[in-house]
């Protein structure tokens, strides 16, 4: 069974959210959607601002991304989200 690694770039609503808050509650959300998460990298956007890079794997059965989005951008703090990369691998 093939498993899918897809990369969310998460943008915050201001420099002032806590990304460690919004990290653990998407961690959380991650749980609920069976989602294992791999890895995270803070990106400097501009005037202090930056990006959360969440990457978790999914089995590739689970299909659309878009509910597991949904539900993080409900996160306090969160303005966007979008998927910037997905690429299947073998596990």
């Amino acid at each position: 069974m093939a498993r899918v690694v897809i990369t969310l770039n998460i943008m915050p609503e201001s420099p002032d959210v806590d990304l460690g808050e919004v990290l653990s509650a998407a961690k959380k959300d991650l749980e609920k959607f069976n989602a294992v998460f791999m890895r995270f990298e803070e990106e400097p956007v501009a005037f202090g601002l930056k990006a959360l890079k969440l990457t978790f794997s999914v089995d590739e059965k689970g299909g659309d991304t878009e509910p597991l989005e949904e539900k993080i951008k409900t996160i306090e703090g969160v303005q966007s989200v979008e998927v910037i990369s997905a690429s299947r691998g073998l596990g």
